[in-house]
């Protein structure tokens, strides 16, 4: 029994309630058939008694018996079911024999001259009579047919080179006479040695891998133990300097507090000696007034000279001050030019500049109004790329119309502000930034002093900047996205590959005087090889 007529019999002996084979198959009134156990079970955890499948009613709950005769078909079913089990049929992969019925076993081996596969007990008369020893026994195959000539009918034995083809030994002698043919068993030993030259080559090239995924794996290790030292150093030389400053620091806090209770001190000496000179001329001021008021003409004149004649005994207080010099300026200057020195090395690694000026990042959006006709801009303006043919667009004096040229929609005349592109892709592009009187309709030369500070990829692996003469510039990498920072002010503009996070080129020393605009330009097709889109990316703080 086939094991689909099995599983299809299978179905018809399945009780509904545990899905399994019948165990003491029952029949209710209705004609449906169920394990004893189960449908009793099922009306003891209901109230009503109902058949399971059609849900027909009993009154009352039915007095059930086996079903013999249904019992004894699922018990001959179980026993040819188990039998089919034991049966082990040819496993997959493995030729059965062509002679074998009922259960096939797997062939031993295949016989070119009868077209058949035998098991080890068919194969015997291959191994005794004498008419089978002449056959040409192999491994067990398939398809035997596939080795039979279709026009001759003959065993295809031998091997035409010059056709790269197999062939029986009539085609040698028809078709292929002046060919270059051999058996295929010598062509076989030959493509086998070819096969073995090319295997051992392959193995060394798997050897130089393995030995380049270890050098390389070594050069993490060597790096990560690098980078953990100079981690180390930096935290200690920091940790240092901030003690030393933090020690400075309590150090000049200390001079100071000491120097301002100097100055209280001192203050609070001359207050008391300026309270007892206030003292001693509030007392004359009494006596000079009362003088003044006396009608005794004999004590005015005799206290007279006493009062007015004889100075006060008070101090010359007009260049005494208490103002402390703490002689701090220095020491701030100082600080400050280590601040100072300090954020210029910092600077000088690309990833340190790359990371602080990824705060100045500014939403970019492409101006449709100044798109070349050939340029398609997504919706959104953040992506273009070059169209098949030119639009058919409303003329407007700020497009360009000679070079595939975008600018970004708005202008800026002040300040810093970094965008990144995303240049994935493409063999050829440009981008930088553009003053806002840049001819839009006439030739434009790439260079600073007309206001354009861009650079541009041409070919394979050149990149240029549009200096006068253009610079050629060295990469280790081929950019994916690249980063824009621009100080208006300083006159500076920074181009960075942002996934290696490292410095590509900057112009510097630049004069700005009006509006600077983004500029993107992705250049011509390179025979379908430029197809990309140039992309806008948000910029990622966290890189």
């Amino acid at each position: 029994m086939s094991s689909s007529s099995i599983l299809q019999s299978e179905e018809q002996f399945l009780c509904s309630i545990c899905l399994d084979v019948f165990t003491e198959p029952v029949t209710t009134s209705c004609g449906h058939n169920f394990c004893i156990a189960c449908v009793t079970m099922y009306w003891d955890s209901k109230d009503l008694c109902q058949c399971p499948l059609c849900k027909e009613t009993f009154y009352r709950q039915p007095e059930l018996r086996v079903n013999t005769t249904l019992r004894a078909v699922v018990e001959n079913f179980k026993k040819m079911r188990d039998r089919s089990k034991d049966e082990s049929p040819p496993k997959p992969g493995k030729v059965p024999c062509d002679v074998c019925t009922g259960t096939k076993l797997s062939a031993m081996k295949s016989c070119l001259v009868c077209l058949a596969s035998y098991c080890e007990t068919h194969l015997e008369p291959h191994q005794i009579a004498p008419a089978f020893k002449r056959h040409k026994l192999i491994d067990p195959v398939e398809n035997l047919e596939d080795r039979i000539c279709k026009k001759h009918d003959r065993l295809l034995e031998m091997f035409c080179r010059t056709d790269q083809t197999c062939v029986c030994q009539f085609c040698t002698e028809a078709k292929h006479k002046t060919h270059d043919t051999v058996p295929i068993e010598e062509e076989c030993g030959e493509r086998k040695a070819q096969l073995g030259k090319t295997e051992a080559e392959v193995q060394q090239i798997i050897q130089e891998r393995l030995k380049k995924v270890k050098d390389i794996k070594l050069s993490v290790d060597l790096s990560k133990i690098d980078a953990e030292r100079e981690i180390a150093d930096s935290v200690h030389v920091f940790t240092a300097l901030v003690r030393s400053i933090e020690k400075s620091q309590a150090e000049l806090i200390e001079v100071i507090e000491e120097k301002q209770k100097a100055v209280e001190r001192q203050a609070e000496g001359f207050i008391k000696e300026l309270e007892q000179e206030i003292n001693e001329l509030k007392r004359r001021s009494t006596d000079l007034k009362q003088l003044s008021h006396t009608e005794d003409h004999l004590q005015l004149l005799q206290n007279y000279p006493l009062l007015v004649c004889t100075p006060p005994h008070t101090k010359d207080w007009s260049e005494i001050n208490v103002h402390s010099d703490l002689c701090v300026g220095t020491v701030r200057k100082a600080v400050s030019q280590l601040e100072e020195t300090l954020n210029k090395e910092m600077e000088k690694l690309p990833e340190v500049k790359l990371k602080r000026i990824q705060q100045y990042a500014v939403d970019v959006t492409l101006d449709p109004d100044t798109a070349h006709p050939e340029l398609i801009l997504s919706e959104d303006g953040k992506q273009l790329r070059r169209g098949d043919t030119a639009q058919n667009l409303p003329p407007n004096p700020k497009r360009f119309n000679k070079y595939l040229i975008v600018l970004g929609k708005n202008g800026f005349s002040s300040g810093r502000l970094y965008y990144e592109v995303i240049v994935k892709g493409m063999t050829r592009w440009t981008l930088g930034v553009a003053r806002e009187s840049t001819d839009r309709k006439g030739i434009i030369t790439l260079r600073p002093e007309d206001g354009l500070c861009v650079v541009y990829r041409r070919d394979v692996n050149v990149y240029k900047a549009s200096n006068s003469p253009p610079i050629l510039l060295s990469l280790r990498e081929k950019p994916q996205k690249v980063g824009v920072f621009v100080d208006y002010e300083e006159g500076l503009v920074s181009f960075y590959d942002v996934e290696a996070r490292s410095h590509i080129y900057s112009f510097t020393g630049c004069t700005f005087t009006e509006k600077l605009f983004p500029y993107f330009s992705p250049s011509d097709n390179d025979d379908g090889q430029n197809s990309a889109p140039l992309i806008i990316s948000p910029v990622n703080h966290t890189c």
